[in-house]
């Protein structure tokens, strides 16, 4: 390829891309990175799907955790939380969150999964599922072509945020008080450009 390797898109980006994409930006563009209970209940959430050794046979298919992924064509790596290979050979990328579902964040990010899987196994993948702890219910997702688009767009957009290096405004709205790099973020000042030139001159040396 001619010119310089364009940047590999993390799967977990999509998470963060959707919810805000200046969360997306300080994080992978900036390397910011901060806890709070939601982060740290996610975490403790996934320590079981976190471990390869406990792969094993459940119910007549095969369980596979901490699976990691990657595709050559669309430039992603990641993990997928759990992979499930049924009887039939039909393999099944699972994500599991800690809390309840919000939107098709999930959706788009498990459908990523699902197209790396297919281009490194080179099969077709139908359908995928979310695991939500919060009600302890799994959510089916058929991965249709308009999911598959919805999915490669959010790529495209994250992989130009990386390229461009540029940190989006802050939307000062409701994501903001649930957001573990508020703090980082300072989205009443950031937001508002008058607030902001008064605080680079507080904080700039002359």
């Amino acid at each position: 390829m001619d010119g310089p390797a364009l940047p590999i898109v993390p799967v977990s980006a999509i998470e963060h891309y959707e919810y805000c994409p200046r969360q997306c930006a300080l994080i992978h563009v900036d390397g910011i990175w901060a806890e709070n209970p939601h982060t740290v209940r996610g975490r403790r959430a996934h320590r079981r799907v976190d471990d390869h050794s406990q792969s094993r046979a459940e119910r007549g298919k095969q369980v596979l955790r901490a699976v990691p992924l990657w595709s050559e064509r669309y430039g992603l790596s990641g993990r997928a939380d759990v992979v499930e290979v049924l009887e039939d050979g039909t393999i099944r990328p699972v994500e599991h969150k800690s809390g309840v579902r919000h939107g098709i964040t999930a959706d788009l990010q498990v459908c990523a999964q699902a197209i790396c899987l297919e281009e490194m196994l080179d099969t077709s993948i139908p359908g995928a599922a979310i695991w939500y702890g919060g009600p302890r219910r799994r959510f089916q997702v058929e991965l249709t072509s308009e999911l598959r688009r919805m999915t490669l767009q959010t790529v495209g957009e994250i992989r130009q945020q990386l390229v461009d290096g540029v940190i989006p405004g802050a939307p000062n709205d409701a994501r903001c008080t649930q957001c573990q790099l508020r703090h980082h973020c300072l989205p009443e000042v950031s937001a508002n450009s008058e607030r902001m030139a008064a605080y680079l001159l507080r904080v700039l040396p002359a």
